[in-house]
């Protein structure tokens, strides 16, 4: 059983009397209580209206055929189809539906509106799921009219006006990823428009009736060799009809989650013919900052691994790579300027270490797909691998008087700290374009630094007394000042915040503690000091249970603070994070996804049009066998199959 609920936006309520399988809405009534099926009613406003329905998913509103859109339309009945339904997504018409059938009932001259709401119902029982776009478009409307599209003809093309053009290396290269992307199981390469002149439609009779069609893609301003950053722009508009799209966007950053949604809106039907529907989309990110963390310390990636871990990334549209690429087990970073720190301190020396040339081809390989890289060196704690390589680095702990031979978080009172993270982090601000860097600060044990008489000393002189928060404070501050020589903002974890360490307005504080209410009440702080907060407490997929898991990801909501306006503004967005104790190579991919789709979409897509998980469900399990076809091996959600299973490594 589920709970249908239609409401207007506008709170207009019309009597509306339809039932289908124990599902009706009486003139006035309540939401309506269905049995058997989740099958709805729907509910028109004759204003600008958005269709919103809980529990059952979205409506379908579909006016087809022509002859029914003039035919004496009661007033009420919306005549744009962006009017009536702003969120829906209509069905594919990939099965065999009879249109005669809704021909006969609802087309005519005398059109009453009960029986345009009757015709609406028949629809109901004609159509099948559809299928959907991961993460949903902020506006999105599709009819059933469709297209059939032949590979050998099909092309991406830049409009003439576009500042991008033919040369602009990154969509060049994006065309041809996305043309595989799009017809997969074609292997062909991408065709030019002089090779498309050349070509008949071959390939029997899946192709006989498809015509020459194609992707024009404009974009407003070129920035073919620059990184995306925070304030990247990534809207775009997306129109498909009669075979051909047009995809507009003020960045190439844009352009690309375009191509990424028209690669999705293709589909082939039983005999592998290619089809794309009439679809109108206008589309934007609802934060800015859309992540996840890799850890590559606890257990090494293999760079093939995070390469192929960008691309699904790409998939789902997130846009930044957090790479926490050091830690206490392994320092496999290899430092031009300190090379001892990782082959002292990585598992092995020339194996398990990613070069500069690796960590280039991670930044070139984000790059092309939209993809920031916020490389995080976590100090003071988290640094016993640093020491091996870098003498001196780390504070002496104490036994009574004597040493006790261990080492705790790096010397806060040394100016030779100082100096070595200045010179490290010079060279990390070169090799990392992003004009953020991750700075940690979480998780500071202070009992060797309590138990160290000179830093006992320094702590009288500083007049710290024995609160050591102002002794990090002292540390982190310094730490920051460094990053900001270089022109880079930081990121904190939110110890230096709770720590009550002073920090530049633009620090954002990384939020990963606690439960709802505690998180809830962290952000609320942070925001309420005016700092930038990210999110990821309730986003750490290396914690894992039985069953649907993701389901309480998704239904997380990052706004659902007490905070005005201004403050919830300053959510930049969040990260998924995926935490090395447990994960590898070997399991990194399945635990992954579709798992962190369900935060993808939390941070990409309209809170209101994604309310719930159970409506989520079944275009995610379509985008999860899409993610297998494209071979990433993400787990399944629950009993299944996909046309096209996982075929090997």
């Amino acid at each position: 059983a589920c709970v249908c609920v239609c409401v207007c936006l506008e709170g207009t309520r019309f009597p509306v009397h339809l039932e289908k399988d124990g599902c009706a809405v009486q003139p006035g009534s309540a939401p309506a209580v269905c049995g058997g099926h989740s099958h709805v009613v729907a509910l028109v406003c004759h204003m600008t209206a958005e269709l919103r329905v809980a529990g059952c998913g979205r409506l379908p509103l579909l006016f087809r055929p022509a002859s029914v859109e003039t035919a004496g339309r009661p007033s009420f009945i919306p005549k744009p189809l962006a009017t009536a339904a702003k969120t829906t997504r209509f069905p594919s018409p990939s099965h065999n539906m009879d249109v005669s059938l809704w021909e006969q009932k609802c087309s005519g001259s005398r059109f009453s509106a009960a029986r345009w709401l009757s015709c609406l119902g028949f629809w109901l029982l004609l159509v099948p799921g559809a299928q959907g776009v991961w993460p949903l478009p902020q506006q999105f409307v599709q009819t059933a009219e469709r297209y059939p599209l032949s590979p050998q003809v099909f092309s991406l093309e830049y409009a003439k006006q576009s500042a991008a053009q033919p040369g602009c290396s990154l969509l060049d290269s994006a065309f041809k990823r996305y043309f595989m992307l799009t017809f997969p199981g074609y292997g062909e390469s991408l065709r030019t428009v002089r090779e498309k002149q050349n070509v008949f439609a071959r390939g029997g009779p899946s192709y006989v009736n498809a015509q020459p069609g194609g992707l024009i893609v404009n974009v407003k301003v070129a920035d073919c060799d620059g990184y995306p950053d925070l304030d990247s722009k990534e809207n775009y508009m997306l129109s498909v009809a009669d075979g051909w799209g047009m995809l507009t966007a003020d960045s190439v950053w844009g352009a690309l989650r375009g191509l990424e949604t028209f690669s999705q809106l293709v589909y082939q039907d039983d005999v592998g013919t290619y089809y794309v529907n009439k679809t109108e989309v206008a589309d934007f990110p609802r934060f800015q900052h859309r992540g996840l963390l890799l850890d590559s310390s606890r257990h090494y990636l293999p760079l093939h691994t995070i390469l192929k871990t960008l691309d699904a990334m790409a998939y789902s549209k997130f846009n930044v790579f957090h790479w926490h690429i050091v830690d206490d087990p392994s320092f496999p970073y290899q430092s031009i300027t300190f090379p001892d720190l990782s082959k002292k301190g990585a598992y092995h020396s020339q194996t398990h270490i990613y070069t500069i040339k690796d960590v280039k081809k991670v930044i070139e390989h984000a790059r092309m797909r939209g993809i920031r890289v916020i490389p995080e060196f976590d100090t003071p704690g988290h640094t016993q691998s640093w020491g091996p390589g870098q003498p001196g680095l780390l504070t002496p702990c104490y036994k009574g008087s004597v040493p006790s031979g261990t080492f705790g978080p790096v010397n806060p009172v040394l100016d030779s700290s100082y100096q070595f993270m200045s010179s490290l982090f010079k060279e990390v601000a070169m090799i990392f374009p992003d004009s953020y860097i991750h700075l940690g600060g979480d998780e500071v044990d202070f009992t060797c630094w309590k138990s160290n008489p000179d830093i006992q000393k320094f702590m009288s002189l500083m007049g710290f007394g024995t609160d050591y928060r102002k002794l990090e404070s002292y540390y982190i501050g310094t730490l920051v000042n460094i990053t900001m020589t270089l022109k880079k903002n930081a990121v904190v974890w939110q110890e230096v915040f709770d720590n009550n360490v002073q920090v530049p307005k633009d620090t954002v504080v990384h939020v990963w503690k606690g439960n709802m209410e505690q998180y809830s009440t962290e952000m609320q702080d942070i925001t309420t000091g005016g700092l930038k907060v990210l999110l990821s407490s309730p986003w750490y997929l290396n914690v894992i249970s039985y069953g649907q898991d993701w389901q309480k990801a998704y239904e997380v909501k990052p706004l659902n603070f007490n905070g005005t306006a201004e403050q919830k503004k300053l959510v930049m967005g969040g990260e998924a994070c995926m935490w090395g104790e447990y994960v590898d190579a070997t399991n990194l991919t399945p635990r992954l996804w579709p798992r962190a789709c369900a935060v993808a979409e939390r941070l990409w897509s309209d809170e209101e049009q994604t309310p719930s998980a159970g409506q989520a469900y079944p275009r995610l399990t379509e985008f999860r066998c899409r993610l297998l076809r494209r071979g990433i091996q993400a787990q399944p959600l629950f009993t299944g199959y996909c046309a096209h299973e996982y075929d090997g490594l």
